[in-house]
């Protein structure tokens, strides 16, 4: 090891749980962060809860199936269930049961622990130092995907999917709202809280651009990856095949298979076909380019039978258009007029949306629920419009269910009450 590299160590999420650091019980005021940080995420966050579950019964029903032996010591949930770092990066009160704890989002606190607590400490020295600059929204998304979509050597597939693992979705600001919140938003300058009814808009519009190019750097990854299976199906549509059998007269069978051979699971678009509409507002000729990028990697991959390298080279081209569509979503302007533009524009694409299966649904509906709990902050509360939001979660709860008709007319009533 070159003599200049700096070894960053894990000290453990009870390092944090001081009453005069972020373990009091009640936020405080007086000081620049709320110092009950640590008892919210002890109490309230199921980030806490990560490593336990892997005790349970479905984790050891999983690995039972997988034949990867105890969960909570199996490297492949380990990634994402606790902090697992090398023996070397840990320091003696580390404690691998702790899950998800304040290292895993903020970074190895060797470094920065001690300095941050100074009278004179800035945000930046600590970022300098391994703090995880969380208070950017594009960091803070990067952070979250590494486990709510993957990256490399975190992955959730088809086979733990088959297992009983959940499917991966996530959108920044619903997210973030159930996490629960344990920061205070700051201004620009990082000294006032932020005054800005809008903020949970930009966090939706930058997640959803970063949710987009790391979805499609996954592809890359794992086509690319010639030990891996393939088609990978957990890119696929789940409920293109896992849906209940209705019949001969079923709605998928009357909307037909456009584009695809009949019994062909197509592409999961979700992380596409919502936010194309924020795209377009913020850069119309980037976007067209970036449509026809990801409708040729979704057009490959519905293929079920793609040349890999097609696949990896169409997906990394898309991912560096996404990228630049991140910089145009992160620097636009969010206001009222934007924000009820896009209730009323993804509200009335209820068609093409609902038709692109139960995962893009549930993006629509996290996605309008987003935006007008934001402009109702910003504006007055519309009873019809929460009502109508709410009907959406009825239909998205099960997915085998899902109906898209159905749900394309229950969009159709969140426009017909937005004013």
């Amino acid at each position: 090891m070159h003599a200049d590299v700096v070894v960053r160590k894990y000290v453990g999420g009870g390092s944090c749980s001081a009453v005069a650091c972020h373990g009091g019980i009640q936020p405080r005021s007086v000081t620049k962060v709320l110092q009950n940080e640590y008892s919210t995420w002890v109490t309230e966050d199921r980030h806490a809860r990560a490593y336990a579950v892997l005790t349970e019964p479905l984790g050891r029903q999983m690995a039972a199936i997988l034949k990867i032996g105890p969960a909570e010591k199996a490297q492949k949930c380990l990634v994402c269930h606790a902090l697992s770092v090398g023996v070397g990066q840990r320091e003696r009160e580390f404690d691998l049961t702790d899950g998800v704890s304040c290292e895993s989002c903020h970074g190895p606190a060797s470094g920065w622990l001690e300095p941050h607590i100074q009278p004179m400490a800035r945000h930046a020295r600590m970022v300098e130092l391994g703090l995880v600059d969380n208070k950017n929204l594009s960091v803070r998304t990067q952070q979250c995907l590494r486990c709510h979509l993957g990256a490399e050597g975190l992955s959730v597939d088809h086979e733990m999917i088959a297992a009983g693992h959940p499917d991966l979705t996530f959108e920044l600001d619903s997210f973030t709202a159930v996490e629960p919140p344990h920061w205070v938003e700051k201004a620009a300058d990082q000294k006032e809280p932020l005054n800005d009814a809008l903020f949970g808009v930009r966090a939706w519009g930058v997640g959803q651009a970063i949710q987009l190019r790391e979805s499609m750097l996954r592809v890359a990854r794992r086509a690319g990856d010639k030990s891996g299976p393939w088609p990978e199906f957990s890119e696929m549509d789940c409920m293109t095949c896992h849906h209940s059998l209705t019949g001969p007269l079923s709605w998928r069978q009357k909307e037909g298979y456009d584009g695809r051979r009949p019994g062909d699971p197509p592409y999961n678009l979700a992380r596409y076909v919502v936010f194309r509409h924020l795209a377009d507002e913020v850069n119309a000729p980037l976007n067209g380019e970036l449509r026809d990028a990801v409708g040729k990697v979704a057009a490959l991959i519905t293929a079920m039978s793609p040349n890999r390298g097609a696949v990896e080279t169409s997906a990394r081209q898309a991912a560096g258009l996404a990228d630049r569509m991140v910089a145009e979503v992160r620097d636009a302007k969010y206001d009222r007029a934007r924000t009820d533009r896009l209730l009323r524009t993804i509200a009335g694409d209820s068609d093409a949306i609902s038709e692109q299966g139960e995962r893009s649904a549930e993006q629509a509906f996290m996605t309008l629920d987003s935006l007008y709990i934001a402009s109702a902050k910003d504006g007055e509360v519309n009873a019809e419009t929460r009502s109508a939001i709410d009907g959406l979660l009825k239909l998205v709860n099960n997915g085998s269910a899902y109906n898209a008709p159905v749900f394309a007319e229950q969009m159709k009533k969140v426009r017909a009450s937005l004013r």
